[in-house]
């Protein structure tokens, strides 16, 4: 019975079962984004988008915010 493991035992087995719940649900999904990270990636090396700096982008998020 898992309620007679040990402490570990039991978050060892908890993190185990977690885990097999979290996994099916995104099948494909780590291709997909890498797809995706690969295509901007693509966009920004041709010109086709223009970066923006973090800086610029996180003073806008905090204005944003407030």
């Amino acid at each position: 019975m898992a309620l007679k493991l040990s402490r570990r035992d039991r978050a060892r087995l908890a993190q185990r079962l977690i885990w097999s719940l979290d996994r099916g649900d995104d099948d494909g999904a780590e291709a997909l984004w890498l797809a995706e990270a690969e295509r901007r990636l693509d966009e920004l090396k041709s010109a086709k988008v223009a970066g923006i700096p973090a800086t610029k982008v996180i003073r806008k998020v905090r204005s944003t915010l407030r």
